[in-house]
């Protein structure tokens, strides 16, 4: 059985001073936190969702990432900046020391905040509401922990909820 592990969060978050939507995960996993950059594993769908619903390529490199994120109006960020965590497992966190979101909110024009999956939705309630005030509308996990839905229904989940909000 694995122990837990303080962590702290290693990468910056990205964003500009045109982006509109913020898009935020709990933590990085140990594949992302390998990689030094958001949703690593390759079996997560992250950027499979993003490409369907922006009908743009999917990124492969860390540089083409940030292009397609900066390139549609997209802020990305974790919720959380230092934990303790088993692994990857989200349901393992605690002790939990929010991001200062406020980074971002003063120098990007965010319209709509989103939360990819449960964990991240419940620590933004939890710690970061109180701070900014703003709504956080969660989407559906695009983990493959998330077995219960397939690409397809998470994409058009993720299509339905960013319509009109994403910039094609």
């Amino acid at each position: 059985m694995q122990d837990y592990q303080h962590l702290h969060h290693e990468f910056p978050p990205v964003y500009d001073s045109n982006s509109k939507i913020l898009i935020l995960g709990s933590f990085p996993s140990v594949k992302s936190r390998e990689q030094q950059f958001y949703y690593g594993h390759p079996q997560n769908r992250f950027w499979k969702v993003l490409a369907a619903v922006t009908a743009d390529s999917v990124p492969r490199t860390i540089a083409e990432k940030k292009d397609f994120l900066l390139r549609h109006k997209i802020a990305l960020w974790d919720v959380i900046e230092e934990c303790e965590i088993i692994g990857s497992s989200d349901s393992s966190i605690r002790n939990v020391v929010p991001v200062d979101i406020a980074v971002i909110l003063r120098q990007a024009p965010i319209q709509k905040i989103f939360a990819n999956g449960t964990k991240a939705y419940e620590l933004y309630q939890k710690y970061l509401l109180p701070v900014t005030g703003l709504v956080c509308e969660k989407l559906p996990s695009t983990s493959p922990a998330n077995a219960a839905y397939s690409l397809d229904r998470l994409t058009e989940c993720w299509r339905e909820t960013l319509n009109g909000v994403l910039d094609k």
